[in-house]
């Protein structure tokens, strides 16, 4: 059925994915003022003069998360076939930890590299978060097919 409470957080999972790809996620700043920031597209540097130039270009990066989204979003309207159901969203979380992963190195490398510090805003924690409604929905839909599992077994 769509009103369960697994649905609402795979809904709740595509709605934060999207929010994760709207804007900068990772902000750098350095002791000469200059900035290097992390969005959809790849990592930015910009300096004083305020003309920011490309350092990397993460697509890929930005596909995996948009798989997410329509991945979770999709596992919504797949409520009568819950093994997919649950396929759908182990996939959704394994793609969340490569999401994770990703978002830690790029931050460990790019401290590193340019001698910055990472400035904490709440769009960093958007993934964590994903991941946990995205186990919590898994752990729903679980449920539902033991619980239909155990009414089988009754006839």
């Amino acid at each position: 059925m769509i009103q369960r409470i697994q649905s609402l957080y795979l809904l709740l999972t595509s709605v934060l994915s999207l929010l994760f790809l709207n804007g900068r996620f990772l902000n750098f700043f350095n002791s000469s003022g200059s900035e290097i920031y992390m969005n959809f597209m790849g990592i930015w540097k910009s300096s004083t003069e305020g003309n920011p130039q490309i350092i990397t270009s993460l697509i890929p990066f930005s596909v995996i998360i948009l798989v997410i989204c329509i991945l979770s979003f999709s596992a919504i309207f797949v409520y009568k076939n819950r093994t997919i159901q649950l396929k759908m969203t182990a996939a959704v979380i394994f793609l969340t930890l490569v999401v994770i992963g990703l978002t830690v190195y790029f931050a460990v490398t790019i401290t590193g590299k340019y001698q910055v510090e990472i400035v904490p805003s709440l769009k960093m924690f958007l993934p964590v978060l994903m991941l946990s409604l995205g186990i919590m929905a898994y752990a729903g839909i679980k449920k539902d097919e033991k619980l239909v599992k155990s009414y089988d077994r009754l006839r």
